[in-house]
């Protein structure tokens, strides 16, 4: 059985105080009210790994980073690696995300690299894959997963691959009010499973989470996880927001 989870990716919001005070929030209230089948993880800043991993320590949240360097260690001045993310107790590492491919250009041969080097760190990688609008207006949506997949993760043998937490992002609806329907969610998750299944088996494929990105908030993420394909998601701003995210997680 493949796991649900919703993972929030508190991008570059809250100082250090702010992010230890949603932290504790959150920790006692899943402590008091257990998410169930759904796992859940925060990824939050690098400067607050070290504290909300100690506030979190014995609870059921897992923890995260937003990004980490493509080199192991060395003179890479401003940059945070793989294993000072694990040293923190942190658990996953996003790689991937549309704000990365597109702010800081990184490509799939460099998301190939950074996967790499976490996974041999030790960590759990939510690689995130999407479309921006044009590519969907044109109908190339599905060759631009496909291609952002293969270069980016088809490289690793099956056991890492079973590592992998897949999120696919509409670029199309972040943060822009615009959500995939249902029914585009579910096209999409199922194509990407598809790829996975024809590259790696049924087994790896059937027993790996595939999360929705796009603009998912209590109000529509249990249409959206009802789903045969989507697996839970991962949520931006409605996970600063400590009723909201428990009511997504609860929708799971």
């Amino acid at each position: 059985m493949r796991k649900t989870i919703v993972a929030g990716n508190w991008k570059m919001n809250m100082d250090l105080e702010e992010g230890l005070s949603l932290a504790r929030s959150l920790d006692q209230y899943f402590r008091n009210t257990p998410s169930g089948k759904t796992e859940v993880i925060i990824c939050t800043p690098f400067i607050h790994l070290t504290g909300v991993s100690d506030i979190i320590k014995g609870g059921s949240i897992k923890l995260g980073a937003q990004n980490c360097a493509s080199e192991v260690s060395g003179a890479f001045t401003g940059e945070v690696s793989a294993s000072m993310i694990k040293s923190t107790g942190a658990e996953y590492v996003i790689i991937g995300h549309s704000e990365r491919r597109s702010y800081y250009h990184e490509d799939n041969d460099m998301l190939s690299k950074k996967t790499g080097i976490a996974l041999d760190t030790g960590l759990n990688v939510i690689f995130c894959c999407g479309e921006v609008k044009d590519e969907r207006e044109a109908g190339v949506h599905f060759n631009i997963v496909k291609c952002q997949l293969e270069e980016g993760l088809f490289n690793l043998d099956a056991e890492k691959m079973e590592k992998i937490i897949i999120a696919y992002e509409p670029v199309w609806a972040i943060g822009t009010g615009l959500t995939a329907t249902p029914e585009q969610a579910q096209e999409m998750h199922k194509h990407i499973r598809s790829l996975v299944r024809d590259k790696y088996g049924n087994s790896v494929s059937d027993n790996m989470t595939i999360l929705y990105g796009g603009s998912c908030k209590p109000s529509n993420a249990a249409e959206i996880f009802s789903n045969p394909d989507v697996d839970g998601g991962l949520i931006g701003g409605a996970s600063l927001k400590k009723d909201d995210f428990v009511a997504i997680v609860e929708a799971g």
